[in-house]
This record gives structure tokens, sequence and C-alpha cells, in this order.
């Protein structure tokens, strides 16, 4: 029996464009808690590694110091949970598909291709994300940051999805649009389709990656070649 294809997808930047979203919940908790507020590019930059890496570095870039007392994680932490809090409340105010996301999503269900997402967004942020936008259907699981005991760049928050799909990683591809997502895929063994313009401060010449892409208006003639005939 044919091994068949299993993608598997990130999600912030590369399925869907948060990043307003999440401006506007790091802007509401920065506030609330007297930090600065950053634009969409910085968002953007800070972006892809989960609520708690994002606060984190964004606190320091206002307080120009880490929060290691009891006291400053005590605030931290607090300031994490109301970010979560308030981006579920928010989630999909301005967020949107990239362009050709659906398409492709329907193109690649037409051939059989096992898809799956791995985010570093809290599972059931994920999952509400992904039913809101309509695209939720297309998968046969999502994995958030805190689904396994690791995450992202650890490959087996990749690998386990796959092996959860009965899927096989030779057999497989990573579609993500960071060096978290590059990292992951590289450290697993799988090719890497990389996403321009994504949720990172670093050059795509300094990310890895066996594909690059604008957007996934066009994807299909790449992921054609890892089908059987």
């Amino acid at each position: 029996m044919t091994q068949k294809l299993t993608i598997i997808f990130d999600l912030d930047g590369t399925l869907v464009d948060t990043a307003p979203d999440l401006l506007s919940a790091h802007n509401h908790v920065m506030k609330k808690f007297g930090f600065f507020s950053k634009n969409l590019d910085e968002i953007k930059n800070l972006a892809g590694k989960g609520a708690a890496v994002m606060i984190g570095r964004s606190i320091w870039e206002s307080a120009k110091k880490e929060f290691t007392s009891i006291e400053d994680k005590k605030i931290k932490d607090e300031m994490v949970k109301e970010f979560i809090n308030y981006y579920g409340k928010n989630i999909i105010v301005k967020s949107k598909l990239i362009n050709g996301v659906y398409e492709f999503l329907k193109w690649a269900k037409s051939k059989n291709i096992s898809m799956g997402v791995c985010t570093n967004k809290q599972e059931h942020l994920a999952v509400d994300l992904l039913k809101k936008i309509n695209i939720y259907d297309f998968f046969e699981y999502v994995a958030g940051r805190n689904t396994f005991e690791y995450c992202k760049p650890d490959p087996r928050h990749l690998t386990s999805i796959i092996e959860i799909m009965n899927g096989n990683v030779k057999k497989s591809l990573m579609i993500g649009d960071s060096e978290n997502d590059a990292d992951t895929a590289k450290s697993a063994g799988v090719p890497m389709i990389l996403l321009e313009g994504g949720y990172t401060d670093k050059n795509t010449n300094q990310i890895y990656h066996d594909h690059l892409i604008k957007d996934f208006t066009n994807i299909n003639k790449i992921i054609i070649n890892y089908l059987d005939d």
C-alpha cells in the first residue's frame, strides 16, 4: 500500500494572518500593566513562539531588564493570562486567511493528502481560530504549544503529530513562515516550504528551506512533485 503524503502547517503567519489581533491583545496588556505598545511590524517579529515568549520579550524591550524575581514572574504570569483571555475573546476581529490558503486546502483534500497543524499557540485557541475562520475540518489533527510536554523547535512536536496521523516522516512536508518552523523541520528531517514575509525578524536567506513561496496560489506545483504517480 502506497503511503499518502502528510503536510503539517504552522498557523500564525502561515495559514492565517493573525498579527492584527495579536497586536490588539498585546497592546491591551502592555497598556494595562504600564509598558510600551508595539506596531504591526514589531509584533510580527515577536510572534511565533507562544504568548509567554512574546510577552517576555516585549517586557524586556520595554523595561530593559529581565523579569527574574518572584514578584516579576508573578506580574509576567498575570500579563500572559490577561493576553490569552483578551485574545481568546477577540481572536478573529481582523485576522484573515493568507492568500490562496482555502483553495489549496480544498485541492490537497481532493488529492487525498493528510493535513495537520503544528503551532505554538495554545491548543484551544488554535482550534477556536481554525473553526471560526472555517478551515478546521480540513485537518486531521491540531497540536498547540500545550498539547505535549514539548513544542517547536523541538522536532518531536512535528514528528508526534505525524505519528498520531499515521503518517511517515519520510513522506511528509512542513509549511511555515519562520525559523521556528524551519528548525523544527530540519531537525525532524522533513522538507520545509517557507512562506516569505513571515512572523520573524530573520531574512529568508537566514532560514532553512527547500522551497520558498510568496503565498499559496501556486504551491500545488511544488506539492505535486511529492505525490506518487
